[in-house]
């Protein structure tokens, strides 16, 4: 029974792990973190990403444009690239480590330690990379409501609001963070249970006296 929950909370925790790196690798490179509706001019849709600024059109003609230089970007910006490089390549060093620690991968069954460590530093690297996710979306979306509702810019300058990819980019965090708690708690629950080496192994017996000497039972009552 024990280990078929583990077996289960392995394969649903790597699930949930490559589907949040898949989801914070979109959202790295998709240029929908902010988007923009023009007043004057309703038939534009501005979007803006990490890398670059689009402008989708009503005829569906969308052009985009790299910044122009990374020191001028702001400091959301510049710390989001960093960090979500870092959050995909994290993802990445996950899915190497927790593959092998998996019950189903035959790859060192003779080192039941060693898988169990390959799936923590797995659980543990897919956990860092959703952190490495939440952080920068979090940060650029508090930004862009701090913008929005900013006082001192006039009524009928444009505002920034929320693009697709903040939302993507949290439910790609929460799914990393949660599989890698569930492969790291898989590998507890391994270390609980007596491995199958051990459970058919019998102590072995503690050697009593020998016939010669004297706490022998037969030779009880020359001592006395």
């Amino acid at each position: 029974m024990a280990g078929s929950w583990q077996a289960t909370a392995q394969a649903v925790g790597l699930l949930l792990a490559l589907l949040g790196w898949v989801s914070s690798c979109v959202t790295t490179f998709v240029p929908l973190w902010k988007s923009l509706n023009l007043d004057l001019n309703e038939l534009e849709v501005w979007t803006m990403g990490l890398w670059q600024v689009c402008i989708a059109q009503e005829e569906g003609v969308v052009e985009c444009r790299a910044h122009g230089s990374f020191l001028a970007l702001p400091p959301e910006l510049r710390v989001s690239r960093l960090l979500m490089c870092l959050s995909n390549g994290l993802g990445l060093l996950g899915c190497f480590l927790a593959a092998p620690g998996l019950e189903a991968w035959r790859a060192c069954e003779d080192r039941p330690r060693i898988k169990q460590r390959l799936l923590l530093a797995g659980g543990a690297a897919f956990g860092m990379a959703g952190m490495a996710t939440l952080v920068p979306v979090s940060w650029v979306a508090y930004n862009t409501v701090l913008d929005f509702w900013d006082d001192t810019v006039p009524d009928i300058v444009p505002r920034w609001e929320f693009g697709e990819a903040t939302f993507l980019g949290w439910f790609a965090g929460a799914f990393l963070a949660a599989g890698g708690l569930l492969l790291a708690c898989s590998t507890r629950s391994s270390r609980m249970a007596l491995p199958p080496a051990l459970a058919g192994h019998q102590a072995p017996a503690m050697p009593g006296p020998a016939r010669g000497h004297p706490l022998h039972p037969k030779n009880a009552d020359l001592v006395i």
